[in-house]
């Protein structure tokens, strides 16, 4: 027999919420929450389904924090089932969002379920931010219900954000925070001419080159306790005509920082330009601010979810600021406590993504034991 947890995997799954277009990919879990006496509550914008939900009126607030739409799947022939043809096999539930995040949300939707059932006046109150723009431009979704919230006074306490976030069993790593994002674009001005010919141009390459080795091989800091180091990376390059006797008029690169709550956009921007002016290159900078770093140090949040890891798998979690952003950095700064914890992401983003149905039930157990150790014993 299917459980509810995998059955309601399955029908997200069915929905091809690919993005930016999620569809009907949140009508499952409006017909799940409404007869649970949820408050549902549309907060769409620009075409993008955002879906607020709260069950009671008072604190704490424990929020849970999810996205339904999902990646393109490539070309679907690779897949070994469809991807939006739910198929459990061998003990694994395919389908594109098995793991990110369909999977996540069905096991808090059960675990709510199972909680209230238990506790039908909880000692604070139980909401959902389920957004259909995440693995977009992440613009119309999770910014924009936040915002509202702040607006209203409405912001939780608690946010669980069901992000993959193990990587060799469930339970071993808890996301308490992710380094901020900044992404610089470069262009290196010169003079265009012939390579035969070089006192009559400027080569904007041979200009950039010892700048650029200063920026790659600084030490921004020496990261913390929670954080690496600040990373600066080069992934894009891009000079000339195609033409093997032009020396090109302008360099573009694209660089990166992913950063420790030991820096500061303000502060990385401002190095980076006195590298450039040092050098005396003559060029243009624009920056793109994808999120600044958070952290949420061990505490109810943290404490709570850890315990019950531990109760259910017997793992000590390992706390981690690694990998890329989530929206999780759109609600920490208003104070939230955040932590995101999820299944496996080893196939994620991939051909034949899959989640194992046994670690949907434990997720969903171990949901269940935050709500139990954040909100366990009736409100009276």
């Amino acid at each position: 027999m299917t459980s509810a947890v995998t059955q309601l995997t399955s029908d997200l799954i069915a929905i091809p919420s690919v993005t930016p277009d999620d569809g009907a990919g949140q009508t499952p879990l409006r017909d799940r929450l409404a007869p649970l006496g949820f408050h549902l509550e549309a907060m769409g914008e620009a075409d993008v389904a955002n879906l607020y939900a709260r069950f009671g009126s008072e604190g704490p607030v424990l929020a849970f924090a999810g996205h339904t739409d999902v990646v393109p799947t490539g070309n679907q022939a690779d897949w070994t089932h469809p991807p939006f043809a739910p198929t459990v096999s061998e003990g694994y539930l395919y389908g594109r969002g098995a793991a990110d995040m369909k999977g996540s949300i069905a096991a808090f939707t059960v675990a709510v379920e199972h909680f209230l059932a238990r506790h039908p006046e909880p000692r604070g109150s139980i909401a959902l931010l389920i957004t259909g723009d995440e693995e977009g431009p992440a613009t119309h979704g999770t910014p924009v219900m936040v915002r509202r919230l702040a607006e209203r006074g409405e912001m939780p306490d608690y946010c669980l954000v069901g992000e993959p976030s193990c990587s060799g069993q469930l339970g071993d790593t808890v996301k308490n925070g992710r380094r901020g994002s900044l992404t610089g674009e470069l262009t290196v001005l010169g003079t265009q001419g012939h390579v035969a010919y070089p006192n009559k141009a400027a080569n904007p390459v041979h200009h950039a080159l010892p700048a650029l080795q200063e920026l790659v091989a600084t030490e921004w800091d020496a990261g913390n306790t929670y954080f690496p180091p600040t990373s600066f990376q080069i992934p894009n390059v891009r000079a000339g005509t195609g033409a093997h006797n032009v020396i090109p008029g302008t360099l573009e690169v694209q660089f990166n920082f992913r950063y420790a709550t030991e820096r500061t956009r303000d502060d990385l921007e401002a190095q980076v330009r006195e590298i450039l002016d040092r050098h005396r290159l003559r060029y243009e900078l624009t920056w793109h601010h994808s999120g600044a770093p958070f952290l949420t140090e061990p505490g109810p949040l943290v404490n709570a979810l850890t315990e019950s890891i531990r109760e259910a798998t017997g793992l000590d979690t390992h706390l981690s600021t690694g990998g890329g952003t989530s929206d999780g950095r759109f609600i920490a700064p208003y104070g939230v406590q955040v932590a995101e914890f999820g299944p496996l992401n080893d196939t994620i983003h991939q051909v034949d993504e899959r989640v194992a149905t046994a670690d949907l039930e434990q997720l969903a157990g171990i949901y269940e034991g935050v709500l139990e150790g954040l909100l366990g014993g009736d409100g009276g």
